[in-house]
C-alpha cells in the first residue's frame, strides 16, 4: 500500500506577525484565513520564516497550539521543531504531537553542526519521540551541514522520517538521493526559484516562501505541474522569478515581513539579529509585487 504524503503542492512557511509586545495573534489569525482561503496546501508554523530561532519557549509553543486551534482541520499543520540542542527538539516535537500538529519540520543542528553519524542518531531520536511523521530540513547555507544521500538512506529506514526539504540548492546531490530514496521519502523544494527542477526528480511540491505572498499561485505551480502541463509550471516559475529574487535580496524572512507588512498583514518588525529591509532592497521588492498584480 503506497503511503500518502504529509501534503502535496505548496505549503507556506509562515510569518509570524511580531510586534515589541510579542506574538500578534490577531493579525496571526486573519494571515492563516487569507492563506486557507487562497487554497495553500499545508501551512509551516516556527520555521525560518516564523523566525522559530528567536521565538521564546512560550511564544514557540503558543504559536504551535494557536495555528491547528485556527486551522482546524483544514489544511495540516507542520510544526517546525528542530533545534541544535537534540532533547529541546524532542520536547517540542512531543508538545506538537500532544497539540495535535500533523508532522514535524525538523532542521540539522545550526552552530554545532554534526558529522553524518551525529545527523543519523540526531533524527532517530526525534523521530522515535514523535507520533507524527518528520520532514527532515536541510539547509546547509544557514546550519553549515549537509544531509548526504547515504545519511538520507539510513534515516529513510525510521517509519516517522516521511519527507525531506531539501535546500542545498545541489540538484546532482538531489538526483542522487531520489535514486536511493525517492520511494520511501517525499521530496518537497526548499528553494522557491527551483520549484519546477525539483518537481520533475519526483517532488511533491514546496515549503515556500512565495507563498507566503502568493499561495494561490504558487500552489497552482505546482498543479499544472502535477496536471501533465510542464510548459505552464516552468512559465510561472519563469514569472515569478523576479520576484522570488527580491524576496531573498536579504536573509529570510526579512524581505517577506516587509512583504507582507506592505500587504497589511503584519507590522514590519523583525527580532535581532534581524533588522527591517533596507529601503533600496525594499523597493525594488514593492515593485516587483506590483508588477505581479499585488496591491502595496
Amino acid at each position: 500500500m503506497e503511503r500518502k504524503p504529509i501534503f502535496t503542492g505548496a505549503a507556506s512557511a509562515l510569518i509570524t506577525p511580531l510586534n515589541e509586545n510579542g506574538v500578534d495573534y490577531e493579525s496571526f489569525k486573519k494571515l492563516i484565513e487569507w492563506q486557507i482561503a487562497e487554497g495553500i496546501s499545508a501551512l509551516v508554523i516556527a520555521g525560518t520564516s516564523g523566525e522559530g530561532s528567536t521565538l521564546t519557549d512560550e511564544e514557540h509553543r503558543g504559536v504551535l497550539k494557536f495555528a491547528v486551534e485556527v486551522v482546524a482541520g483544514r489544511v495540516p499543520v507542520i510544526a517546525g521543531t528542530g533545534s541544535n540542542d537534540t532533547d529541546y527538539a524532542i520536547d517540542l516535537t512531543k508538545y506538537a504531537c500532544e497539540v495535535g500538529c500533523d508532522a514535524m519540520l525538523v532542521v540539522t543542528p545550526y552552530y554545532n553542526k554534526a558529522t553524518q553519524k551525529g545527523l543519523i542518531k540526531m533524527f532517530t531520536a526525534i523521530a522515535d519521540a514523535s507520533t507524527k511523521p518528520i520532514i527532515l530540513y536541510n539547509v546547509p547555507s544557514r546550519t553549515g551541514v549537509n544531509i548526504e544521500p547515504a545519511t538520507y538512506a539510513v534515516l529513510a529506514e525510521h517509519p516517522m522520517i516521511q519527507g525531506i526539504k531539501e535546500a542545498n540548492g545541489q540538484i546532482d546531490k538531489i538526483v542522487e538521493t531520489m535514486a536511493l530514496v525517492g520511494d520511501k521519502l517525499d521530496l518537497y523544494s526548499g528553494n522557491d526559484d527551483q520549484i519546477v527542477p525539483l518537481l520533475s526528480v519526483g517532488g511533491k511540491g514546496v515549503i515556500s516562501v512565495l507563498s507566503n505572498v502568493l499561495p494561490k499561485e504558487t500552489n497552482e505551480m505546482c498543479q499544472r505541474f502535477f496536471d501533465g502541463d510542464v510548459k505552464g509550471a516552468a512559465e510561472m516559475q519563469f514569472k515569478y522569478f523576479g520576484l522570488i529574487k527580491a524576496l531573498f535580496s536579504e536573509v529570510n524572512p526579512i524581505p517577506a515581513k516587509a512583504a507582507m507588512a506592505a500587504m497589511g498583514f503584519c507590522e514590519d518588525y523583525v527580532r535581532l539579529p534581524l533588522t527591517v529591509m533596507e529601503d533600496d532592497h525594499k523597493a525594488v521588492l514593492l515593485e516587483k509585487m506590483r508588477e505581479q498584480g499585488i496591491d502595496v
